[in-house]
């Protein structure tokens, strides 16, 4: 069941807290024990509402920044909007122009460059092409923090300028008017891990809050505008950027799924969700992920990012839903690019693999891949194989453009300052998060850079660097595994960067088998410890037909809407054969040094049941 490329998975139990934890409010065991395996110790934890958001004053600079808007609305000056390409770019761009229309402001307008003409961030070429627009104000929405050199241009020609962004800043800041960015040195701000959209979205209650005290509203005879209309954008780009869902974080995208489950969401993610097959409401935090953003990101990875924004601008559903629909034939075409792709990603790979073991990181790239796309292919290929990797694809005759993707452990970024530092004159520009980055290279540089970027991961991670862990929160007995408790989990969360969906394990014999849709495993289970049978799918697993007659499968406990019907369903994450003690499970009797000299830094696997 293992193609030799395909990293081996070690199914580790997360530890659960000895002692029972009591909420006051009222919680289903198996929710109750979710929670525990995931920090939550308190009721605190658990409060969603919009009063437990940090507050919006304790950010650095979202102060200043204010006070520039509310100058610039006052004077009825020109405000510009430059965004960035992808989906937290573009929720961030369309909060941003809506909530300044929505304050009164009388001239808004935005600006996304094309990725493939001007590359990202707030460029010199940018500002040139801005000021065509006459612009008193230039705000960056998930750009600008190291646009050092665009924000010059701009403030020479006499330009404020606003930088929001959450990416982590380089060396030397912009020297703009305001910066609002919690990951600047020394910021206060507790949630370092906000999208972009998240950032506009406090700078917005930042503007509110002094347009309210300065009398702005009671002279308009207006009130205040409502910004919790903005947070099913919010919710939207923070998904899509896959942020860790820190507790702020969780009550952004909370609050927004319970505002477009309630259909009071703008026409565009109604129409973005309607193209993705996703009823309104029954939408969670993944529906948002592999859905609405991945028709969004499709403007900006082949085309142009304006069309995914006027969707979500538009006024009228009948509006969205056109754009929807070419947003969604975008998405078309980017499969069938990224799937032509993925197949001369595999022959590289195996290529690699004949010549010995594979090296510590992947560096692939070839003249015929899109740049628009290199990101999923790092993405595919990091996934299977788990290991760090770049995809490169050419940017001109004599460069190419990379996008990294990492594995946990290890910061993407951090990596590349490591090489700038060895080589500096090998790597011409990059940025990014711990987990994804964007680089251009000269391709005369390519072999230089995988070598060394290969080293370089080995020695950040050492043997630890191999070991692939399947997180697991046990075994659920099999009278939990029905639609009760799958609705319950699914109504919980939101889950999913840093705030894992819940994921368990256990042995189940295989009664029938088939391949769906060609790339798809479909099969009919009967839990080893008894129970009801229960339909399974493993999405894109057609290669593990066919099955043995038992089998050890990590899943996902999900409920299965079809023609009107809902049924419990075990979406598969992993599947093995079971053999004697469970493979890949760490024995309880291992010690603590025994998992570390096997490169495992967990130090304690739970099997408790979960209580009745």
């Amino acid at each position: 069941m293992t193609d030799g490329l395909t990293a081996a998975v070690t199914i580790v139990r997360r530890p659960v807290p000895q002692r029972p934890l009591r909420f006051g409010v009222d919680l289903h065991p198996v929710i109750r024990r979710i929670y525990a395996n995931r920090g939550i110790r308190s009721d605190a934890d658990l409060n969603t509402t919009l009063g437990a958001l940090a507050a919006f004053d304790s950010m650095g600079g979202v102060t200043q920044a204010a006070a520039i808007l509310r100058h610039a609305i006052a004077e009825r000056q020109r405000i510009l909007i430059v965004g960035d390409f992808d989906a937290d770019g573009a929720t961030s761009c369309a909060l941003m122009v809506s909530a300044l229309r929505a304050f009164g402001a009388p001239a808004v307008d935005y600006l996304v460059p094309n990725r493939f003409d001007y590359g990202y961030g707030l460029s010199p070429d940018i500002v040139a092409l801005a000021l065509q627009r006459s612009p008193a104000v230039l705000v960056t929405v998930d750009n600008g923090i190291s646009s050092v050199d665009g924000v010059a241009a701009a403030r020479d020609a006499g330009v404020k300028v606003i930088v929001t962004d959450h990416h982590l800043p380089g060396p030397r800041l912009p020297d703009a008017d305001a910066i609002v960015n919690p990951n600047l040195p020394g910021d206060e701000f507790p949630s370092k891990h906000l999208a972009g959209v998240g950032v506009a979205f406090y700078l917005m209650a930042a503007l509110r809050a002094a347009m309210r005290e300065d009398g702005t509203f009671n002279r308009l005879g207006a009130a205040p505008p409502n910004l919790a209309a903005l947070l099913d954008l919010v919710a939207l780009g923070t998904v899509a950027d896959v942020v860790p869902l820190d507790h702020n974080n969780r009550v952004l995208v909370r609050q927004g799924l319970a505002r477009i489950r309630a259909g009071r969401c703008r026409p565009g993610i109604k129409a973005l969700l309607a193209a993705g097959g996703r009823r309104l409401q029954r939408v969670v935090a993944a529906d948002l992920g592999f859905a609405a953003a991945p028709r969004l990101n499709a403007a900006g990875r082949l085309d142009d990012m304006s069309v995914g924004i006027e969707c979500l601008l538009a006024q009228s559903y009948e509006q969205a839903a056109a754009m929807a629909g070419e947003l969604d034939g975008l998405n078309l075409m980017r499969r069938e690019i990224e799937s032509d792709m993925q197949a001369h990603a595999w022959q590289q790979l195996k290529a690699l693999a004949a010549g010995g073991v594979l090296p510590a990181a992947l560096a692939l790239a070839s003249e015929d891949w899109h740049p628009g796309v290199v990101g999923i292919i790092a993405a595919r290929v990091k996934d299977r194989v788990h290991k760090p990797v770049v995809a490169f694809a050419p940017d001109g005759e004599n460069f190419l453009k990379g996008s990294a993707r990492s594995i946990e452990g290890l910061h993407i970024k951090d990596v590349l300052e490591r090489i700038a530092a060895v080589e500096p004159s090998l790597i011409e520009r990059f940025g990014g998060h711990a987990m994804a980055a964007g680089l251009t290279i000269r391709a005369d540089k390519l072999e230089n850079f995988r070598t060394l970027f290969a080293d370089t991961v080995a020695q950040v991670l050492g043997r630890a660097g191999a070991q692939r862990i399947v997180w697991s929160d046990g075994e659920l007995p099999a009278r939990f595994i029905n639609l009760y408790v799958a609705e319950a989990l699914r109504r919980e969360g939101p889950w999913g960067q840093g705030f894992a969906e819940p994921v368990f394990d256990g042995t189940f014999s295989v009664l029938e088998q088939r391949i769906v849709a060609q790339r798809h495993l479909k099969l009919r289970l009967r839990p080893s410890s008894g129970g009801q049978v229960v339909e399974a799918i493993g999405f894109g697993m057609a290669e593990r037909h066919p099955c043995p007659a038992r089998i050890r499968a990590v899943y996902r406990l999900d409920v299965n809407d079809y023609r009107g019907f809902s049924n419990v369903q075990l979406v598969l994450q992993h599947v093995a054969p079971e053999v004697g003690s469970p493979r890949g499970i760490i024995p309880e009797e291992m010690t603590a040094e025994e998992m570390t000299s096997e490169g495992i830094t967990v130090v304690e696997v739970a099997t408790r049941e979960v209580p009745p």
